[in-house]
């Protein structure tokens, strides 16, 4: 029971920390939405080409303009790239 304690009063210090020394909200909330699943939509110009909703957080590469996620529908990895929206 110690160690959850310890554990939750840590977190709860390193988000405060965070918040006080000049965190914006976009970088708040990406922090306390790991874990959550999201809704993803890519567009090809106007057109909706793509639309789904992970299980989980959906991952960026860096240097890339893809996104890998496991769907919600169907339990498969999925990747994507291009003009994508993704809410949590």
């Amino acid at each position: 029971m110690k160690l959850n304690k310890k554990l939750l009063l840590s977190l709860v210090l390193g988000f405060s920390l965070l918040s006080a020394i000049g965190c914006t909200d976009a970088q708040i909330s990406k922090f306390q939405s790991l874990g959550d699943s999201a809704t993803i939509k890519c567009y090809s110009g106007e057109k909706l080409i793509f639309e789904g909703k992970s299980t989980g957080k959906v991952k960026s590469e860096a240097n890339s303009d893809g996104y890998a996620f496991k769907d919600a529908g169907d339990g498969k990895l999925k990747e994507v790239s291009g003009n994508c929206i993704i809410e949590y």
